[in-house]
């Protein structure tokens, strides 16, 4: 994606606009670095920092004051974005947006003052160089007493390393948008759906997938990675160690350029207690699905002398990252079966019922149009209410009859939105001053995304007034989820309770689905919001969101710099 940048002089003097520093500050060095990526049976290069994919864990506490420099060894720009932190807009990190971004032999200097506590992590906001390694984590200890107990403490950062680059599985998804799915379906699928539902029926669905151009088994776009826990492959083997009895807590980070997991430990409840740095009222679950860019915190109490396995399987079942907690060093455990069959779209994951597609003329449709997806103009779908999607007896955030409606591997409880509530609200309940409805958009077999039917290059920016608290609309007219990420600002998931409604930075959109969130503007300056999705967001689904008004704005519009 490109972005263009003017203005560099205006943002380094508003860079000093905001931000003051105290003695209480922890300094880090982070250089950029090309590195060498070992995955046990693959080595690639990539790009990493300190000499390392992943990096470092930065360790901050709230209240303080982070001084953290840059430095860039690589041959061309690169950048710094801190995922889910609230700061001064100057120090996002984002290239075009934020600031120019950091030269080949520069050192950059982010300053950021810490407001808050929590598992975040940090990334390369410059072309692929995140799904190439150019990753790391960031813990924040809270100035409070966290409202739960653990006795030790891990990071797991989940991970798709690809043996190709992500600048060649973009060229290559351009080229042929399938060129990854390895479950293309075939005769005998065929054979089986027809004993099954019957010969009328099976021929009436294909044809109605075959007239959208798209296919049940589209559900990752790229698939032929391996999955890694900490920079570990499943045969390297990440270990936690515990003494049996204690209190756990795992800090899950998805890192990944694409891939949505699913998590379990079999033999283990998990009590989720944060999600994406905000503190929960504890959930107990036996597995959850966390998106792209998405943190869960969870605590485990494994109290017999064994090893347990970390096991997160992609949602397409095409690969998995496995690890291992165990009570002694050179432990391994087992890794559980593996469910192979991959699940399937369904009507309902486009917002219809098979065999009632009303208003949609397949003969008619071109393939000219930008917000036409596979031969479906999602702009103007005539016949589907999709206000009214997603309204589910049993998730309201799953199309009724969807295909990826998640079920735990036990037969257990398996964590959604709806299960999320804040453990203190941040902020007072008011009404939003306005809605903005953002409709998903794209075009598959150009391998195009795009808000409202329109990619970034070609879109005004969304212009938000400081203090105002508006109201997001997320209408998913695509059958792909979309982890949905706003800078700079927190973005209140709306799960039908109030001031109980959890806090997050990443919001997850499934197919066939209308997601509502709210976000009180309470930070200046220029921002980015886009599908976390690294080729979504390449391929135009991005905005630019721009706060009018506020203490830096103000302070331009004055004449005082």
């Amino acid at each position: 994606m490109k972005i263009k940048f003017a203005g560099r002089a205006i943002l380094g003097a508003l860079a000093a606009i905001g931000v003051s520093f105290t003695a209480n500050a922890a300094t880090y060095d982070l250089s950029v670095d090309y590195v060498t990526i070992d995955t046990g049976g693959m080595q690639t290069k990539g790009i990493g920092y300190n000499g390392a994919s992943p990096g470092p864990t930065l360790r901050l506490k709230e209240g303080e004051d982070a001084v953290i420099k840059v430095t860039n060894n690589l041959d061309e720009a690169t950048s710094i974005h801190w995922h889910g932190l609230i700061l001064p807009y100057q120090m996002d990190g984002v290239p075009g947006i934020s600031f120019p971004g950091i030269e080949p032999g520069e050192t950059f200097t982010y300053r950021i003052p810490v407001k808050q506590s929590g598992t975040y992590w940090f990334h390369s906001h410059s072309g692929f160089q995140e799904p190439d390694g150019a990753y790391g984590s960031i813990i924040i200890e809270s100035e409070k007493r966290e409202p739960f107990k653990f006795d030790r403490e891990y990071v797991v950062v989940l991970k798709d390393k690809h043996p190709h680059s992500g600048a060649r599985i973009m060229r290559n998804l351009k080229m042929m948008p399938d060129y990854y799915n390895r479950n293309q379906r075939t005769f005998g699928d065929f054979i089986s759906d027809v004993s099954k539902n019957g010969l009328g029926t099976t021929l009436s669905e294909r044809g109605d997938w075959g007239s959208m151009r798209m296919m049940r088994t589209d559900i990752e776009d790229v698939q032929g990675f391996v999955g890694l826990i900490n920079g570990k492959s499943p045969e390297q083997n990440w270990t936690g160690l515990f003494k049996p009895g204690e209190r756990v807590r795992l800090r899950f980070i998805n890192a990944s350029a694409m891939t949505y997991f699913d998590v379990r430990i079999p033999g283990l409840d998990m009590t989720v207690v944060q999600a994406d740095g905000n503190n929960v009222q504890p959930v107990k679950v036996d597995e959850f699905r966390i998106s792209v860019a998405e943190t869960y915190d969870v605590i485990v109490q494994p109290k017999d002398d064994k090893a347990y396995g970390i096991m997160a399987e992609s949602t397409g079942r095409s690969g998995y990252a496995f690890a291992t907690l165990a009570p002694k060093e050179g432990m391994r455990a087992d890794i559980p079966e593996r469910r192979m069959e991959s699940p399937l779209l369904t009507m309902a994951d486009m917002g219809m019922s098979h065999g009632n597609m009303d208003g949609m003329d397949h003969g008619a449709m071109s393939d000219t149009d930008p917000g036409i997806m596979a031969g479906m103009d999602h702009s103007n779908m005539a016949g589907m209410d999709h206000s009214k999607m997603g309204t589910t007896k049993t998730d309201p955030f799953y199309a009724a009859g969807s295909g990826l409606a998640p079920e735990a591997a036990n037969g257990g409880k398996f964590l959604s939105y709806a299960d999320l509530k804040a453990q203190k609200p941040l902020y007072p309940e008011r009404p939003a001053t306005r809605e903005i409805e953002l409709r998903l958009t794209g075009n598959m077999e150009r391998y195009t995304w795009s808000i409202n039917g329109v990619k970034y290059e070609d879109a005004e920016p969304i212009r938000l007034k400081y203090g105002e608290r508006v109201r997001f609309k997320f209408v998913n007219e695509t059958m792909m989820s979309h982890p949905m990420h706003l800078h700079g600002m927190w973005s209140i998931l709306d799960t039908g309770q109030g001031k109980w409604n959890p806090v997050k930075h990443t919001i997850n959109i499934n197919p066939g689905t209308t997601v509502y969130s709210e976000t009180e503007v309470d930070e200046p300056g220029q921002w980015a919001f886009h599908c976390h999705l690294s080729y979504h967001m390449a391929a135009g689904m991005f905005r630019k969101v721009i706060v009018e008004g506020g203490p830096a704005v103000a302070a331009l519009e004055n004449g005082n710099l």
